[in-house]
């Protein structure tokens, strides 16, 4: 049989023959090329993916800020100003509320302030964060997940009854102090945070409140309940052993300097994070919350001086604490020339309350609670009212949505009746509540350590330990 031997060339032609008709109807059929609507809400959606992975950025680190505001800060701040004997207990009550409320939070308290309910309270929607996932709730904010938000706000909610602890410092047993906390969280903080910032609250000016009260970020439901609440703290207990003819001066200032610092850096995230978002608005509080703790060393420190004639390291951190507090309420309402009025007047204002009306009533605020916090709060709740501005904040407009005045100097001057409303209203709700639970704590368990554990010292009689063991051997 004769062999027949093809060519490798031959074979190459055939199979690009055969294979022609193939490519050539699969070249002929149109790819599908995206339309540009396609395009335009794909990029849209891009955008606004990252716009939200910045919001939560944003607010995940300031939950993060506001925490060191209680835990370094108030406890290294509080800690600072009590006897050396009592600096642990001190700062054990801080950092206790780290712990309680958190969970308290989460079982019922973030479903009574901010779940839907009556003007007063929330529901019960939320109990055990039921329905708090990973989705935004659009009343609150469409862009960082409902979990976010719930994290955030419990970082205030646990410095706001650590703030408290300033007046009855040295004094309340550690186990009435865990008791009352609790109770004050459910019967002073969560309704006055639904009444504020809660979803059909009385006071929300954002969601259409019967009175709207412009708090940004506490004014009243932080500054006022817990200055307040400490007052009558100070009062029911009575005066320490001694007060005010013994001397009971701080033990370390440096420690509270390093607090103040603390507190006056995570400020931010609790003023610029209640923007909710990281845009203008973050800026604008930023900006002011700087200005106004700035004008408070200089007020507080300059009526220090004309006083006393020096300035002390202890005043100018409690008039940085005093700017913080006024600016809060107005942080994201109000302009920067405005901010440094505020902080001025609150670092004058708490410096002759703290020196001048508290020697003259004679109560024993131990670390000043009252007269930064509650004081502070109140003077910038109202001079929020004031200076309050569309341009910073068009929170309010009218049914065709065109902007309305916010404060006073813009043409509202109805605004300072719903501030003095929201303001009397955190007064009220703070001394009927507080009293109602101290009294019930006082008649079951008791508040007040004994006379020989106070003369003893809170450290060791109530946590078994002291803050500094010192060596005399060495």
């Amino acid at each position: 049989m004769r062999k027949i031997r093809v060519d490798r060339s031959v074979i190459a032609v055939f199979f690009f023959m055969a294979l022609t008709p193939a490519l050539w109807a699969q070249a002929s059929v149109p790819s599908a090329v995206p339309s540009d609507s396609d395009r335009l809400a794909k990029v849209e959606q891009q955008v606004a993916d990252a716009k939200a992975s910045a919001d939560n950025a944003w607010m995940l680190t300031s939950a993060a800020l506001v925490l060191m505001m209680t835990g370094p800060g108030l406890a290294l701040f509080y800690g600072g100003l009590v006897r050396k004997k009592n600096v642990l207990s001190t700062m054990m009550q801080s950092f206790a509320m780290m712990a309680l409320i958190t969970v308290l939070w989460a079982l019922c308290s973030y479903s009574l302030a901010f779940g839907s309910g009556t003007s007063f309270i929330g529901g019960f929607h939320h109990l055990f964060l039921s329905g708090v996932g990973l989705e935004p709730d659009p009343a609150y904010s469409p862009t960082i997940p409902q979990q976010t938000f719930m994290i955030y706000q419990l970082m205030f909610a646990i410095i706001t009854p650590a703030l408290i602890t300033g007046a009855f410092a040295e004094r309340m047993k550690f186990s009435a102090m865990a008791v009352f906390m609790v109770l004050w969280s459910f019967l002073v903080y969560d309704p006055m945070a639904h009444m504020v910032w809660g979803k059909g609250g009385l006071l929300n000016a954002a969601l259409g409140g019967r009175f709207p009260t412009l708090d940004f970020a506490g004014g009243t439901v932080v500054h006022i309940t817990s200055g307040v609440s400490a007052l009558v703290c100070a009062i029911y207990l009575g005066r320490r052993l001694g007060y005010p003819k013994e001397p009971m001066t701080p033990h370390s200032v440096v420690l509270s300097f390093v607090g103040a610092c603390l507190l006056w850096v995570g400020w931010f995230g609790f003023n610029a994070g209640s923007a909710l978002s990281a845009g203008a608005l973050a800026t604008s509080a930023f900006v002011t919350t700087h200005l106004a703790t700035a004008t408070g060393v200089i007020g507080w420190a300059g009526a220090e001086w004309l006083r006393n004639g020096k300035a002390s390291a202890l005043g100018a951190i409690s008039g940085a604490v005093a700017g913080l507090v006024a600016i809060t309420p107005a942080s994201g309402f109000v302009g920067p020339m405005s901010a440094l009025v505020i902080g001025l007047a609150a670092g004058i204002v708490c410096y002759l309350m703290v020196t001048k009306v508290k020697m003259r009533l004679g109560y024993d605020d131990s670390l000043d609670a009252f007269g930064v916090h509650g004081v502070g709060g109140t003077l910038g709740a109202l001079l929020t009212g004031i200076f309050a501005s569309s341009a910073v904040n068009p929170i309010f407009r009218d049914a065709q949505g065109a902007v309305l005045p916010s404060g006073m100097i813009e043409g509202n001057s109805h605004q300072i009746v719903n501030q003095f409303v929201g303001v009397v209203m955190a007064w009220i709700i703070a001394i009927v509540g507080t009293l109602v639970i101290l009294k019930i704590v006082d008649l079951t368990i008791g508040l007040r350590v004994s006379p020989e554990h106070e003369v003893q010292g809170l450290d060791l009689s109530q946590h078994g330990e002291e803050g500094y063991y010192w060596d005399v051997s060495t």
